[in-house]
């Protein structure tokens, strides 16, 4: 029977050793840095050699401690070469995918239950942010980006956007699409965009190709944040002008409606995605798959044709 010391003090260890560094060890193994000093303690303790030499945040191999990491290394290497024989590839078992939370929260969530059930083995990771992300080098593998479509060295466009008015259902009077000026509303909704480089669809040139009573004096209800105008709208605080792409579930159920008038040009969401993931199989497969969905979601039953003239 062999005598060995407590494996989790022992990885913790050769963790250590081999970055040099109690708190990579612990965000390698997924716990606290101190418990990675308290299960090299009890290693020392166990063995009656000081493995490391500690200064500050700095550690360094002891004599014993260089004699000892090399066996446990290549130990730890044959162990996971072993598992790794029996085990499927690694390389498609996550993904993780950058975008814009609104696009995430209301286009991407909900049809990404089809994506879960095509592909079982696939764990998809969301980071929901405004920043931009580098796949690559910010630890993201696709990002799924808003702006201009002529953009040179970045990958093909997912699809465009148009933007329309649309209100909650329970202040739009009957009829198959209501006129702004039937909306049971003290103002209009709108939202202060992030990027100084896009020009916002606006209100005013929504207005300008609508038919409403031109003596009417529309206010503007300003929200901070995309998303919270969006929730606005769906609370009926008012008429929103917002992207066809981030509503489509809304119509569909019939929460929100379409209002009477045109369909602005809007942007393109891109796909961006590193050199080395573009060859990931796990990755291609996403991307498949979103195009399909793209490809779904303009091919149906059409809710933003523009309002003829």
């Amino acid at each position: 029977m062999r005598k060995l010391p407590p494996l989790n003090a022992v990885r913790a260890f050769e963790a250590a050793a081999r970055h040099e560094s109690f708190t990579a060890a612990a965000n390698e193994l997924c716990v606290t840095v101190t418990a990675i000093s308290h299960q090299v303690r009890q290693l020392e303790a166990i063995l009656g050699h000081k493995l490391f030499e500690r200064s500050g945040r700095a550690v360094v191999l002891t004599a014993e401690g260089h004699a000892v990491f090399p066996m446990l290394r290549d130990g730890f290497d044959r162990m996971a070469s072993a598992f790794a024989a029996i085990r499927p590839p690694a390389d498609g078992d996550a993904i993780t995918v950058s975008t814009t939370r609104a696009f995430a929260e209301r286009w991407l969530m909900p049809r990404l239950a089809r994506f879960n059930a095509a592909f079982p083995h696939l764990v998809v990771h969301i980071d929901a942010t405004e920043e931009v992300r580098t796949p690559g080098a910010d630890g993201v593998d696709l990002s799924i980006r808003y702006g201009r479509a002529d953009r040179a060295g970045e990958t093909s466009v997912l699809f465009s956007d148009r933007y329309i008015a649309v209100a909650a259902s329970a202040i739009c009077p009957p009829g198959a699409r209501p006129g702004v000026d039937g909306v049971r509303s003290r103002s209009l909704l709108a939202y202060r965009w992030k990027n100084a480089a896009l020009d916002s669809p606006a209100w005013s040139a929504w207005l300008a190709g609508a038919d409403h009573d031109p003596g009417r004096d529309f206010r503007i209800s300003w929200y901070s944040e995309e998303p919270l105008a969006l929730h606005a709208a769906e609370r009926g605080l008012g008429p929103l002008l917002c992207s066809d792409a981030l509503v489509d579930e809304q119509l569909r159920e019939g929460t929100l409606r379409r209002l009477d008038g045109p369909a602005l040009a809007g942007f393109a969401y891109r796909l961006v995605d590193a050199p080395s993931a573009a060859r990931r199989k796990s990755v291609t497969a996403f991307i498949d798959w979103l195009r399909a969905e793209a490809a779904t979601f303009r091919a149906a039953p059409e809710q933003v044709m523009t309002r003829a003239a």
